[in-house]
C-alpha cells in the first residue's frame, strides 16, 4: 500500500510516504507554525523523489490532533484537498498516539504531552505493548491535575513533558521516566502505523467528515460563548 502520512499538530511538520511496510522517505523540521506553503513543497518533493504522484497513492494519514489550532488545521485541510482531488480514502489519528508510537514496546504506561500554552497541556497516557492503547481519554489540563491521576511509573514523551519536566519530577519522584530527547518529536512515519492499522480494519474518515480533534475550544469559540 502506497500511502503518505502528515503530521502538522505542533511545530514539527512530518511528512512521511510509506511502501507497504517500508519506509520510503520523511521529511521531518521544527517550523513555527506558519507552513502552509513548506508543507505542500515537503509533499511534492517526497513524491517527486519516490516517482510518483497523488494519483498513485492507495490512501492518505493524518494526524487530527489534538495540538496547535493552526496547525492541525492545516494538516488536515491540506489531506483534505489532495484526498479529494485524487478520490482517495483517508485515515485520521489521534496526535498524541502517534507521538507514544516512538515507545513501542514500553513496559511502563506511556505519557505523551504537547504544552498547550495558558498553563496546561495536551496529554494522553497510553499502553505502548504494541500499537498504543489509551489508558485514559486525550486531555487538556494543567500538568499538576494530570500528574495528580499517576500513581505507577511512568515515561514522559514530547514537548511538554520538557516543558514540565521539574514539575514532574517533583510531584512523581523515581516513577517519573523521560524519553531520550531524539524521541520528544512525532513522526509522521509513526503515525502511519497508525493510519495503516485504521485503513486495514476499513475505518477511513468520509471527507465532509474529516475534521480536527481541537479538544479545547478556540479564542473564537469561548469569545462567542462569552458574548451571549
Amino acid at each position: 500500500m502506497k500511502l503518505l502520512t502528515i503530521d502538522t499538530s505542533t511545530n514539527t511538520c512530518s511528512v512521511a510516504l510509506t511502501l507497504g511496510e517500508r519506509l520510503a522517505g520523511e521529511y521531518l523540521v521544527d517550523l513555527d507554525r506558519t507552513l502552509t506553503n513548506r508543507l505542500l513543497s515537503c509533499v511534492d518533493m517526497l513524491l517527486t523523489d519516490a516517482g510518483l504522484t497523488v494519483a498513485d497513492l492507495d490512501a492518505l494519514g493524518v494526524a487530527l490532533g489534538p495540538g496547535s489550532f493552526t496547525g492541525v488545521r492545516v494538516g488536515v485541510a491540506t489531506v483534505k484537498g489532495l484526498a479529494l482531488a485524487a478520490a482517495k480514502p483517508v485515515a485520521g489519528f489521534s496526535s498524541l498516539a502517534m507521538l507514544a508510537m516512538n515507545l513501542p514496546w514500553s513496559s511502563c504506561p506511556v505519557c505523551a504531552m504537547f504544552d498547550a500554552r495558558k498553563k496546561e497541556v495536551y496529554a494522553g497516557l497510553y499502553s505502548c505493548r504494541t500499537l498504543p492503547e489509551p489508558l485514559d481519554k486525550d486531555a487538556v489540563l494543567p500538568p499538576s491535575e494530570l500528574l495528580y491521576k499517576i500513581n505507577d511509573p511512568t515515561i514522559f514523551i514530547g514537548e511538554g513533558a520538557v516543558k514540565y519536566r521539574d514539575l514532574i519530577t517533583a510531584s512523581l519522584g523515581d516513577k517519573a521516566l523521560f524519553a531520550p530527547w531524539s524521541l520528544n518529536q512525532p513522526r509522521a512515519s509513526a503515525g502511519a502505523l497508525l493510519a495503516a492499522e485504521a485503513l486495514a480494519k476499513g475505518e477511513t474518515i468520509p471527507l465532509a467528515d474529516l475534521n480536527p480533534a481541537y479538544i479545547r475550544p478556540s479564542e473564537a469559540e469561548l469569545a462567542k460563548l462569552a458574548s451571549r
